[in-house]
């Protein structure tokens, strides 16, 4: 894609970004409003499910013989967002690596603040577990607050003594709730959809009170020893770029395998944009590919 694309995307999004002070039940409003106008593609079917007593949407991909399962966890600062909202970048992941998806529906706070959604993310995994799924034949992914999801999830269910799955694919992690992260500075001239102050505004109502460098809350903080290898993927226009980087360099110093794609000129979670982006297809196809592979390795391992 040219720079001159990449200006009139970060542009258009810069113009439907929702400011930081908008009542949350207007961002809702004005987020499914925006993803109703998106249509899904053909092939796809979207079902209503559950999973140990948590909504789910259910992702199968017409011509896709369903080998293996992507849990996915959708972002939205733990406050926006739903299953089916995500569904479609969701799909994008299991139609790479021929997987049924599961879209998790967590709660979301204020209502229900934290740790409601890091109940529901684990009761997700252990009925895939209880189903008899093989863990090995399991990928977790997820986008910005759902990649951070999708790491403590991991974290979780080492913590009561479950297997891992295969792999993990994260979208621009939101990893940190104090809000630390270099780039929260650095890169906020050229964000078009965050800002510390977009993100400070939600914290309260997820942590509750709860302190937010709590691992099972910010990942970054949390000792990742043990977890299975991490694909991490976020872009250089971004405020989280440094919740990346250094969830990327935590799961190096514990010993986990991890691969850090950073692409340049783009910006939060812009594998959304694969219709138009060429730099999101080549991430969503790098992605595939390494998940595949984590996923044959473990299959091997387990067999």
């Amino acid at each position: 894609m040219s720079a001159e694309q990449r200006e009139a995307l970060e542009a258009g999004l810069r113009q439907g970004a929702f400011p930081a002070d908008t009542d949350i039940g207007e961002q809702r409003r004005l987020l499914k409003e925006l993803v109703a106008g998106q249509p899904l593609p053909a092939d796809l079917t979207v079902t209503a499910a559950t999973l140990g007593g948590v909504p789910v949407a259910e992702i199968t991909i017409a011509g896709v013989e369903p080998r293996h399962v992507v849990l996915y966890f959708h972002g939205g600062v733990y406050v926006l967002g739903d299953a089916f909202q995500a569904a479609d970048l969701a799909a994008q992941v299991g139609r790479r690596t021929g997987a049924r998806v599961f879209s998790v529906d967590y709660r979301l706070a204020p209502e229900y603040p934290f740790p409601a959604a890091v109940d529901d993310a684990l009761a997700t995994y252990q009925a895939l577990l209880e189903g008899g799924t093989a863990p090995a034949d399991i990928v977790f992914a997820g986008e910005s607050a759902g990649g951070g999801l999708a790491v403590a999830t991991l974290v979780n269910a080492r913590d009561h003594g479950l297997p891992q799955p295969a792999a993990a694919f994260v979208m621009s992690p939101y990893a940190d709730l104090t809000l630390a992260g270099a780039t929260m500075e650095t890169k906020a001239a050229v964000d078009p959809l965050l800002s510390r102050e977009s993100l400070a505004a939600r914290v309260p109502g997820y942590t509750s009170g709860q302190d937010p460098a709590l691992g099972l809350i910010s990942p970054i903080f949390a000792d990742l020893t043990g977890l299975p290898p991490l694909i991490i993927q976020a872009g250089t226009h971004e405020v989280l770029l440094d919740d990346a980087v250094r969830l990327a360099r935590q799961a190096a110093t514990a010993d986990v395998g991890v691969t850090l794609d950073i692409t340049p000129g783009v910006p939060h979670v812009f594998q959304t944009f694969y219709r138009i982006l060429d730099e999101a297809t080549a991430a969503l196809d790098s992605a595939g590919q390494l998940l595949t592979v984590h996923l044959t390795s473990a299959q091997r391992v387990s067999g």
